[in-house]
Parts: C-alpha cells; sequence; structure tokens
C-alpha cells in the first residue's frame, strides 16, 4: 500500500506539472502577461500548496518541527536541487527583475525569518507581517509585470536571442472559451499536484516513522523532499518546453510564498505560534539563508544559471542530505565531514563564484 501511494503520487505529479505549465504559459501570451510574473506568482504560489497544506496542518497539531521544518527544507531543496536539475537539464537564462529585486528579497526575507526565531518561537505577530508582506509582494508583482519598463523588456528579449523587433506574441482575439481552458488546465494541474505530494507525502511518512525518525529530520528532508515535488516537476517540465522563466520564476517565487505565506499563516493561526527546535536555529536556517544568499552571486554570472552552477547546487543539496543523516544517526564521522564542509569547499566556492562576478561586471564594464 505505501508502495503504490508512492508511485501514484509521482505519475499525478509528472502529468500535474504538464498540465500547470502549458496552461500557465498560454494564459500569459493571452493577456500579455510576462512569463516571468505568472511564475512567481500563480505557479509558484499554487506549487507551494503542498507546503501550505502540510504546515498549517502540522502547526494546528502542535507539531511545529514538521511545520517548520517543511518551509526550511523545502526552500533549501528547491534552490540547490530542483533548480541545479533544470541547470543540467538546459542553463537558464535569469531575468533582470530576478537580479534586481526577488531574489535580494527573497534573501532579506531569510534574514528575517532567522532573527524571528532567534527567541526559539515565531509569533503569531510574526506571523501576521509575514502573511502582509505576501499580499504586498503579489500585488506588487502584478502591477510591476505590466508597467515593465523598454529598457528592461529590451534586454530580456537579447537575453533570450529573440530580434529587437520581433513582435511580443499576444492574440487579442482570444476567446473566452480558450482562456476558460487554460484556467482550466492549471486549475486541473494544481489539483494533480497537490493530490500526488499528498500521496507521496503520507507514504514516506509512514516509512521514516516506522525506523524512528524524529519529527523535524522528517520534515527536513522526507516531507520538504515530497511537498517540493511539484516544484520540481513543475520547473524540470518548464526547462523542457523552454519555458525558462517559469522553470526559475517558479523556483524563487515559491521560496518566497513558503516563508510570508506558509510559516506565516501558519503561524498567525496557531495560538502559541511556531516553535522552532535548537537545532534548526543553529544549522538549518543558517543554511537557507546561505542557499538563498548564494544565488546572487550565481544569478550574477552572465545572467545564466549555466550546468556547472547547476551541478555545483545538486552537489550541495546531496552535502546537506548527507549531514543531516549523519546527524540522525549521531555519527562519529559529523565533525570532520562538517570541518571538510565549512573550512574548504564552501570557502573555496564562494571565492570562486565572486571571481566569477567580478570578471563579468568587468567585462560589462569595459563593453
Amino acid at each position: 500500500m505505501i508502495t503504490l501511494c508512492l508511485i501514484a503520487g509521482l505519475v499525478a505529479l509528472v502529468i500535474g506539472a504538464e498540465l500547470l505549465v502549458r496552461g500557465a504559459s498560454q494564459l500569459a501570451i493571452s493577456f500579455g502577461i510576462p512569463s516571468l510574473v505568472v511564475g512567481l506568482t500563480v505557479v509558484a504560489f499554487g506549487t507551494s500548496a503542498p507546503e501550505l497544506a502540510v504546515s498549517v496542518s502540522s502547526a494546528l497539531a502542535g507539531k511545529a518541527d514538521l511545520a517548520l521544518g517543511n518551509v526550511v527544507g523545502s526552500n533549501i531543496y528547491n534552490v540547490l536541487f530542483i533548480l541545479g536539475i533544470s541547470a543540467l537539464i538546459v542553463p537558464l537564462v535569469v531575468d533582470q527583475k530576478l537580479i534586481r529585486f526577488d531574489v535580494p528579497l527573497l534573501l532579506g526575507i531569510s534574514v528575517l525569518v532567522l532573527c524571528f526565531s532567534l527567541d526559539a518561537n515565531i509569533n503569531r505577530i510574526e506571523g501576521g507581517m509575514l502573511f502582509l508582506g505576501l499580499v504586498s509582494y503579489t500585488a506588487w508583482c502584478i502591477v510591476a509585470g505590466r508597467k515593465e519598463s523598454q529598457q528592461v523588456q529590451l534586454e530580456y528579449e537579447i537575453a533570450l536571442g529573440v530580434s529587437e523587433t520581433a513582435p511580443v506574441p499576444q492574440n487579442k482575439s482570444q476567446s473566452t472559451q480558450q482562456v476558460l481552458w487554460q484556467i482550466g488546465l492549471i486549475s486541473f494541474g494544481l489539483c494533480l499536484l497537490v493530490l500526488g505530494a499528498n500521496w507521496f507525502v503520507n507514504g514516506a511518512t509512514q516509512l521514516a516513522h516506522k525506523v524512528g525518525l524524529s519529527d523535524l529530520f522528517i520534515g527536513l528532508t522526507i516531507v520538504a523532499g515530497g511537498t517540493s515535488l511539484p516544484e520540481a516537476a513543475t520547473s524540470i517540465v518548464a526547462a523542457l518546453r523552454g519555458e525558462r522563466d517559469i522553470a526559475v520564476g517558479n523556483i524563487i517565487g515559491s521560496n518566497i510564498f513558503n516563508l510570508l505565506g506558509v510559516l506565516g499563516l501558519s503561524a498567525l493561526i496557531s495560538p502559541q505560534g511556531v516553535g522552532v527546535a535548537p537545532q534548526a536555529i543553529q544549522f538549518d536556517l543558517p543554511v537557507m539563508v546561505a542557499v538563498s544568499a548564494a544565488c546572487l552571486p550565481v544569478f550574477f554570472t552572465g545572467h545564466l544559471i549555466a550546468r556547472w552552477e547547476g551541478a555545483l547546487f545538486v552537489g550541495y543539496a546531496i552535502a546537506y542530505t548527507a549531514t543531516l543523516l549523519l546527524k540522525a544517526s549521531n555519527s562519529e564521522t559529523l565533525p570532520v565531514f562538517q570541518l571538510l564542509m565549512c573550512g574548504f569547499v564552501i570557502p573555496v566556492t564562494f571565492i570562486t563564484l565572486l571571481v566569477i562576478v567580478a570578471r563579468t561586471r568587468s567585462k560589462e564594464s569595459w563593453g
């Protein structure tokens, strides 16, 4: 029965992602909305529905570790694993708007959540502040997408290899029936994504509890990975279909929604707020902040997430998972592994990325 849940969940996720990307991309063309805005809002918020369902129900049930671990783990895996895999499939062009606003905003929100967590609790007032931030962010995305400047649009077209004189594809004669069909594809795709993620998470969680794993570990790994499967399926399908803005915007938008919407609403509706375990404060939340910060130099390198950068992200996802497993098993090799990662691998990676960014900026200034 558990195996059947896992298989059925994966099938539903793949089909749902295909329908969601197809409907969202067509709807964007119909209304003249940039694909990036669709990826940052409709697609991102929709694929984060499983995180919302799991974290809110966990918070109400008093399982704070599961609620927090789901959000933190999802944000880490979204960038390191999903964005990494997507870039390995096809190098991803990064829109100027992401570099200038959305990624710095994600980093700022991550730092804010870490600060809220220092007293071992994210209370209802802090949750309300986060959720209000989501409302403001969504409104800004829609308005800014409509008023995108000609200069930014030109840079966007050049980055995608579109002729400067090529008209923006819009179909003003789009019938109401076609629009309703596209909305139907999006809605049905979202339903399949949520259903598939729930099946997968339920099966995986049952397996984890059988071997005696903690709620925080389950939230950071199995539940976070399972609820991130809609983002994974959607971004990978979008990358394969050439919808690169949706592939990247989905990840960044989902991470912002996870922190502002999922965590904010969980803390807002729970009378005790969301408790934060010491391990999360000392390790997992700082890792989430570091991962958000790592997006800045990577996104600056020619406004492109290259395949080698995708491989780097996937490598760090594996290293993070290995650390959690070593912690859960109280392995004696954990201190050595952490020393290797913190003292050598991570510093060398950041130095390399900073050098590449400096060279890129230098070439742009001379060009």
